[in-house]
């Protein structure tokens, strides 16, 4: 049965997002050398930014100032996160949808798109798939259709925790899904997801309704927007945020990502888990699609930069839609996590195919690099491929993430973590390069740790794990 929505919007909604102000902003603030270094100096002592200090980064220009702002954002990176880079694989569930978004492979009026939703045994099939190649952690992905109620979700994230192949498990589900209403997230909440991720896809309200036609759900603009203050009413307070760059100017879309986790953190004493920020890329049936705000490259790596200092406790996603190079370049400047291994056809994963069918997926995928060779490129850059699922299983999430997160805590629980789970990944998936250069990494970081009986602690897991054990972390 088709679920029925209440569309009553939380308590006290509003349309935080300022638009005038932002642009005026953006017109007004120039480069200012002695002002971006007060700054980096702010961020570097982990203090988020204002929309105007965010816009005083954004107005860099000079070569000199953006190689300061990279070099900011690296030191920061580094400060809270230390190495690591957090792995994890889309799952695409099913491409129903009843919106009909200008940009999108799955849009309802495309007739070329072959639609499917996995069965049970299907979702079974493709998570098994996961696992062998070693996943840990998964995104489910769904069109907006009434088929995909709270209940068919919560039921695909039953049914993906159920899944053990050999020592596989999926220890972490998050949701990319159409906004509910407060008793949709409950019911979801309750089945253990970790970030509930919404995309406002663009803040600019004009851009937005060029984009998505009034007489669609996703045409309403504030629905969206509230997406995620109904999700923290309905007890998920692992939230994630984005927008698909390209719709408007992206100067004005961090603005937006900013002024979302400002309120966010005013109004419910938590940021932001997650921010993403993927590029538009080529999708099924959109060739003529007119785009006049394509993120160049260089701009993109202040984008990626500039949303590292913002929100220095944030997580940021970079998603495959970015080729190799790109991600080689970009994945300095303040990335923490990354999808590899990458199939959106729906039943991809299974399948195994090597190619990419635009018509059954929603948007073409620009690095098609698999698990083992992304973690092995991941080491050769000096990162921590981490499959770490730690915080979310320990109950460290909202408000109690922060309360380790601002210490530095990430950083001595998060890296022995990531090494514990890198070895899992060693022993069981990594070809013989890839263990390899596995295995020299994580005596390198062993090296770094100061003797005691921490490292102690770390040494006896990695040994555990080495006999057998599986899923120790501390």
């Amino acid at each position: 049965m088709a679920y029925k929505m209440d569309r009553t919007l939380s308590n006290g909604a509003f349309d935080f997002i300022d638009a005038q102000k932002i642009e005026s902003l953006l017109s007004s603030t120039k480069e200012d050398k002695v002002r971006y270094r007060e700054l980096f100096a702010k961020s570097l002592e982990k203090n988020p930014l204002s929309l105007e200090e965010t816009a005083a980064l954004l107005s860099i220009k000079s070569e000199e100032g953006r190689q300061e702002l990279f070099q900011a954002a690296r030191d920061l990176k580094k400060i809270v996160y230390g190495n690591r880079i957090v792995l994890f694989a889309p799952l695409y569930i099913g491409n129903l949808c009843i919106n009909d978004c200008a940009y999108c492979g799955f849009k309802k009026s495309l007739k070329t798109t072959i639609r499917k939703t996995l069965s049970r045994e299907e979702i079974i099939q493709e998570v098994t798939a996961l696992e062998d190649e070693g996943q840990k952690r998964l995104i489910l992905v769904f069109g907006e259709s009434p088929l995909y109620s709270p209940e068919f979700i919560a039921n695909c994230v039953r049914t993906v925790y159920s899944v053990h192949s050999k020592n596989g498990s999926i220890r972490r589900v998050n949701i990319n899904a159409a906004p509910l209403d407060v008793a949709g997230y409950k019911t979801i909440k309750a089945e253990g997801i970790g970030t509930y991720q919404i995309f406002q896809e663009t803040y600019h309200r004009p851009s937005y309704a060029k984009y998505h036609p009034a007489n669609t759900v996703k045409g309403d603009f504030l629905w969206r927007l509230d997406g995620l203050d109904r999700a923290f009413e309905g007890g998920i307070d692992d939230l994630g945020i984005g927008a698909l760059i390209g719709l408007y100017d992206w100067r004005f879309e961090v603005m937006g990502l900013v002024s979302h986790a400002i309120h966010l953190k005013d109004r419910f004493g938590v940021g932001p888990h997650t921010i993403s920020f993927p590029r538009i890329q080529p999708a099924n049936g959109l060739e003529e699609l007119d785009l006049p705000y394509r993120c160049g490259d260089e701009d993109f790596k202040q984008l990626v930069a500039t949303l590292r200092l913002a929100v220095p406790y944030t997580g940021m996603i970079m998603t495959a839609r970015e080729n190799p190079a790109v991600r080689n370049e970009v994945i300095h400047f303040g990335v923490s996590q990354i999808d590899a291994g990458t199939h959106l056809e729906i039943g991809g994963y299974s399948e195994k195919n090597d190619g990419q069918n635009l018509e059954r997926e929603q948007f073409q995928v620009g690095d098609t690099r698999g698990l083992d060779e992304a973690a092995r490129w991941l080491m050769k850059e000096g990162f921590i491929p981490s499959f770490c699922t730690s915080c979310y299983r320990s109950g460290r999430t909202g408000e109690h993430f922060m309360e380790f997160a601002i210490p530095g805590f990430i950083k001595k629980f998060c890296t022995p973590n990531a090494l514990l789970t890198l070895a899992e990944f060693l022993q069981d998936y990594a070809s013989e390069e890839t263990k390899a250069q596995g295995n020299i990494l994580i005596q390198k970081e062993l090296d770094g740790i100061e003797e005691g009986p921490w490292k102690e602690k770390i040494k006896e897991r990695l040994k555990k794990i080495s006999e057998g054990e599986r899923d120790l972390r501390l």
